[in-house]
């Protein structure tokens, strides 16, 4: 709906007066950047025009709404003027804020990137994208943004990876790494979570300009925090530059009368300043000079300037001033972070400029042609681009050359290993394996694992990394000084250096999961794709889940290992024992996880992993695994070389057949940890003379996907997952062999999880199934006593076995 104006601001106005000229008219005249200013007043237009074709000139055949915020694009138009058209160079990269997507597609435009159907496809189904999107938009952007929050912290990590292929790999340079912010943005916890990391103070190239408007979606923010943002950046050891105020307002406060008013705009609450950008002339002559000591100098001062200069003074915010912009531009040091606060309007040029409910007010037909004939443009062909002899189309096609980068072709690909054929004996836990799979693979395929970097919140030790940190050394950008080298008590290693591979940062999961997307985006972004690998413990996988699954939205691949998991934890609690997650890997697209029971089967797990990172029909994976000792010799692992081969085989598709009886009269499904309680309740079973088979299930993703496959269904999965010529995601050869018909009979599964996860395998035959998993909050005890009160022990396996046995 249209909001309308006041009745002395009407559109038809002198042109460009008022609210809709970042200068105001007497200043736009004087200008020496008329030519920005005139791109400006075009970006605003067409970015305008984009989400009014979409809502009001598109056939709508659901009748939905469509949506677009025109208020939130006209509040930052200037500063991507600015920064596109003047401050941006090849090299750099920017985070647009996510409601600024068609003024992104606007410049795109007017770059000659997009043609006139682009511009009539916003939000239709395979159009320009609500926010700018890496994968989805026909020009790419620099980072996907749309969650909250995550977008803007991504240059950071960009800014990390980016420096980390180029110490590690291959020469890429260094530009700015740019974050487009709106201030209520701010809000988001973990945007402060990555400003204050240790190493991001460091980070010179990073910069963020935060569109300081003061208004959220349903409101006017009530205090005034603009101080309160400069401290904290200040605190966090950024550098801050702050855009108050326009040239107009500036040679106002000179003047007589100047420093009242300077103090009067400053010390008002954000809700009166507001409430005056929506007041006429004479409404402002009342309302300005409040009450205060000073009135009566401000109201001489207000008296003495006409209405047009009165309403662009309200309006004249450094934020809408390009000479004010570029000025805050130059002033930006190199040497540290910098976040320039940059005040604005919500809406300023639109009708709806500065109105507390503006957030998604899309403007009415009629002021739409209003707008355009003081845009001296036209409703029936608004997608209109400049001269190329004039000089805003000088600077346009000056920019666009300026900003063409260079394409880094990507580097031939390398076989990595499948299997490192290490004997697993003894007694061990999968998570102490992820630490010998990284040692083996660094001795037996070094080239593949100088791809290969870890990242931790500050778990490394306590995840079994330790060994492979000290071989490898930590990534730093600057290399420092390790004091405790020459301490013989000292186990872990703490060599920093720009040739590290491992990378520890504080305890923020979202910090890392947001490193873990950028460094799995290096492939495409310079053609050197890296392996990373990220650990943190499995019940904070949750914590880190939304941001890890926009990452990968955005085309990153990384490995996520979640570890300990489980009530096998037992002694920490319900606190630290996970209970969703063993289902994550059938629900995030583009994601396979892996719950290994035996170190065998985490070998070959990670490795085949390590083999879908880093190319265009890839994907990510996930690693549950526990702290739980497990008899290596359970795992039975083939010493043909053709049946070890197929057991990998079906290992990484899914799951494989345990063990085999002649006529069984019950099915035991188990995965992870669990298989010690499943073989033993097996073996119970055997000495009843109750045959049971037993399964062990490495992905129920993947074993998802192919049930999906052998039901016909057209949404089976990605690419392909498993290597050879009878493997793959959705490839229902794995049901066949761990679950054929011929061998139906009632099934028991049990996981250290919900037990839903595993729930579907009945189906697969349709048997009568008993489910055994964890579906309450846990218990501190041994894991005996854990396991029981659960209902996952021996004993309950065996009951439940009975009972499906006799049905």
């Amino acid at each position: 709906m249209g909001t309308g104006a006041s009745a002395d601001e009407g559109l038809d106005a002198a042109p460009f007066a008022g609210d809709t000229s970042p200068f105001g008219a007497a200043a736009s005249q004087a200008s020496t950047f008329e030519p920005l200013d005139e791109i400006h007043d075009r970006i605003l237009w067409l970015s305008t025009s984009i989400i009014h074709h979409a809502n009001r000139v598109r056939p709508n055949r659901s009748g939905l709404k469509v949506g677009g915020h025109q208020a939130s694009c006209a509040s930052i138009a200037s500063i991507m003027t600015a920064l596109w058209f003047h401050e941006l160079r090849a090299e750099d990269r920017v985070s647009i804020k996510p409601h600024a997507s068609p003024v992104w597609h606007a410049i795109n435009y007017l770059f000659g990137e997009l043609d006139e159907a682009d511009m009539t496809s916003l939000r239709a189904f395979g159009g320009l994208q609500s926010y700018p999107s890496r994968t989805k938009d026909p020009v790419p952007a620099d980072y996907s943004t749309g969650s909250v929050g995550i977008g803007a912290t991504a240059p950071i990590w960009g800014s990390i990876a980016r420096r980390y292929v180029d110490s590690s790999l291959k020469p890429i340079g260094l530009g700015r790494q740019y974050s487009l912010v709106g201030d209520a943005e701010l809000d988001e916890g973990a945007v402060w979570e990555a400003v204050i990391d240790p190493d991001v103070k460091h980070l010179g190239e990073i910069v963020w300009i935060v569109d300081l408007n003061r208004q959220s979606l349903d409101r006017v923010i009530p205090d005034i925090a603009a101080g309160r943002i400069e401290a904290m950046f200040d605190a966090a050891g950024w550098q801050v530059i702050t855009v108050k105020f326009g040239r107009l307002l500036e040679n106002l406060f000179a003047g007589p009368g100047g420093p009242e008013l300077r103090q009067r705009i400053l010390t008002m609450s954000n809700p009166e300043y507001q409430r005056l950008l929506r007041c006429s002339a004479a409404e402002l002559r009342e309302r300005l000079p409040g009450d205060g000591e000073d009135a009566a100098i401000l109201r001489d001062l207000v008296g003495g300037l006409d209405d047009a200069t009165l309403k662009d003074a309200i309006r004249n915010l450094g934020g809408h001033d390009i000479e004010a912009l570029l000025d805050a531009f130059a002033r930006i040091d190199d040497s540290k972070p910098t976040a320039v606060i940059a005040y604005t309007i919500k809406g300023f040029g639109l009708p709806s400029s500065g109105h507390p409910q503006n957030h998604s007010a899309l403007i009415s037909d009629e002021e739409y042609a209003a707008l355009a004939r003081r845009s001296n443009q036209d409703t029936q062909a608004p997608w209109t681009r400049f001269d190329q002899d004039s000089a805003a189309g000088r600077i346009i096609d000056a920019s666009a050359k300026r900003l063409a980068r260079p394409e880094f072709p990507p580097v031939a690909e390398t076989e990595l290993p499948r299997d490192l054929e290490r004997a697993h004996k003894g007694t061990s836990s999968s998570q102490a394996a992820l630490g010998r799979v990284l040692m083996d693979l660094s001795r037996q395929s070094p080239e593949t694992a100088r791809r290969v970097v870890t990242v931790s919140p500050d778990v490394s030790s306590t995840t079994n990394l330790g060994g492979w940190v000290n071989k490898v050394g930590v990534w730093s950008s600057e290399a420092g000084r390790n004091w405790f080298a020459d301490d013989a008590e000292t186990i872990l290693q703490w060599n920093e250096s720009a040739q590290g591979q491992h990378m520890e940062l504080g305890i923020a999961e979202t910090n890392l999961v947001g490193l873990l997307g950028e460094l799995g985006a290096t492939w495409s972004r310079w053609g050197e794709p890296l392996l990373p690998i990220g650990v943190m413990y499995d019940p904070f996988v949750n914590r880190a889940l939304e941001p890890w699954m926009f990452g990968m939205y955005a085309g990153g691949q990384s490995i996520l290992v979640g570890t300990p998991s489980g009530v096998s934890l037992a002694p920490e609690g319900g606190a630290h024992q996970s209970i969703t997650t063993p289902s994550t890997g059938m629900e995030v697209p583009g994601l396979v996880t892996y719950e290994p029971a035996f170190a065998q089967d985490v070998e070959w797990t990670l490795l085949h992993s390590l083999t879908r990172l880093g190319r265009p029909d890839g994907e990510s994976a996930y690693l549950r695994l526990s702290t739980r000792a497990v008899d290596q010799s359970l795992a039975d692992v083939p010493t043909d070389s053709v049946a070890r081969q197929r057991r990998r085989e079906q290992v990484i598709a899914g799951g494989f057949r345990l063990r085999a009886t002649k006529r069984p009269r019950v099915q035991l499904v188990g995965m992870g940890a669990m298989m010690t309680e499943v073989l033993a309740a097996a073996d119970r079973l055997d000495a009843m003379g109750v045959d049971a088979d037993v399964v062990c299930v490495t992905s129920p993703g993947l074993l998802y996907r192919a049930l999906r496959a052998s039901q016909g269904s057209r949404r089976s999965g990605s690419a392909a997952v498993a290597a050879g010529p009878a493997t793959g995601p959705g490839s229902e050869w794995i049901l066949d062999q761990v679950f054929p018909a011929e061998r139906a009979v009632p099934m028991v599964t049990v996981l250290d999880g919900h037990p839903h996860t595993l729930s579907f395998l009945a189906t697969i035959n349709k048997v009568d199934h008993v489910a055994l998993g964890v579906s309450s909050f846990g218990q501190s005890g041994d894991i005996d006593d854990v396991y029981r009160y659960h209902g996952i022990d021996t004993d309950s396996i065996v009951y439940a076995a009975l009972d499906a046995s006799r049905s």
